[in-house]
């Protein structure tokens, strides 16, 4: 109604006001000097900014109506009547689908949205079947990054000689891409019959897909003291130079038990720096942790993100489909899935997402 629009208006111009102040911070002598608050502000006018733009175009269709309800009355020209009425039409679903997005824009965003993540593939229950399973995942993931112009990259990987990972660890650069990803945090299950399987038998196999927000020296301070660094020389599958220098880098974390192992790379400086990339995140997940109550609260507001148990898809091979059991969504492209197409998933569960936001929120 119009306390709630009057409401909206209101929530809408502080952001204006604050994208607009930060615009003028970040042109300042002030942050010339400082790459930091540089980055800083820019992160904060990229997240205002397209609330910032759909005011404006909330602002112009509002206008846009009342200029054609204003001709309405003075239009004699049935003809002209009937285009301005189809016109006024499409402007009033245009107002609302704007009104709703500004809506979602007020609702709780989750504060990483806007972050990189680290992704953490593990095969589950399915022996050698899903590991191979990890590696159709890896695909569609990387596949997924590649079409929205992401830039990814293998953290550490534990390959399997028949092909597929036991875990593999990669990162994922670009625009928002959290506010995409967290969504696959959780159980993938997959149905097929196994190449190695002569009778034809369908089997399950299971992996378990983390999505953690990437963790920035800000948000993690480490001491050197707590951390205990082993190098030993890599084993498996790798070039020339594995198993010829201590390159591996195995980091423990003393106050919490975590151990990160990277030997992907050539450079004993490269793994430490990629071990500690996934420490950062890992560790800004434990303290997430402890927060335990805000957390179960916000998760109780969103479609299952981040419940690394909870059994969130299937996918099926013999039937070509892919079933998200969180939005009862069934969905007969399999193959299209697997290479990588995987927006439509996403777009449903974000849907749902907002609207259980929306339900919440006092407007």
């Amino acid at each position: 109604g119009y306390r709630a629009m009057a409401q909206i208006r209101e929530k809408v111009k502080s952001y204006e006001d604050t994208y607009n102040r930060l615009v003028e911070k970040i042109a300042s002598s002030e942050a010339a000097n400082n790459p930091e608050k540089i980055k800083e502000y820019g992160r904060k006018i990229s997240d205002l900014e397209e609330i910032v733009l759909t005011a404006k175009k909330y602002r112009k269709a509002i206008l846009s109506t009342d200029e054609m309800k204003e001709m309405l009355k003075t239009e004699k020209d049935e003809e002209m009547k009937v285009f301005i009425k189809d016109e006024l039409e499409k402007n009033r679903d245009e107002l609302e689908k704007l009104e709703k997005k500004l809506k979602i824009f007020l609702t709780p965003r989750d504060p990483h949205d806007a972050r990189n993540v680290i992704i953490e593939i593990r095969a589950g229950a399915g022996g050698d079947e899903a590991a191979l399973f990890a590696e159709v995942l890896y695909r569609m993931y990387t596949r997924y990054a590649e079409n929205r112009k992401w830039r990814h990259g293998v953290l550490s990987s534990n390959p399997l000689g028949i092909g597929g990972f036991k875990e593999i660890i990669f990162e994922v650069n670009g625009k928002s891409v959290y506010s995409d990803m967290k969504y696959e945090s959780g159980v993938h299950r997959v149905q097929r019959v196994p190449v190695t399987e002569s009778s034809g038998r369908i089997h399950t196999s299971t992996a378990t897909v983390a999505v953690l927000p990437e963790a920035e020296d800000v948000d993690i301070k480490i001491e050197q003291k707590d951390l205990k660094i082993d190098v030993f020389r890599s084993t498996g599958p790798g070039g020339q130079s594995v198993n010829t220098t201590d390159s591996a880098v195995r980091i423990t974390h003393l106050p919490t038990g975590i151990v990160i192992s990277c030997q992907d790379e050539k450079s004993q400086l490269q793994n430490k720096e990629k071990a500690m990339k996934i420490l950062r995140a890992k560790l800004l997940e434990a303290e997430e942790q402890r927060q335990l109550d805000e957390q179960i609260k916000n998760r109780r507001m969103q479609i299952g993100t981040g419940d690394r148990s909870e059994r969130i898809r299937t996918y099926n091979y013999p039937q070509g489909r892919v079933t998200d059991h969180r939005v009862n969504l069934t969905l007969y492209k399999l193959e299209e899935i697997l290479e990588g197409n995987i927006g439509e998933l996403i777009d449903s569960l974000r849907t749902a997402d907002e609207e259980k936001k929306l339900e919440k929120l006092d407007l």
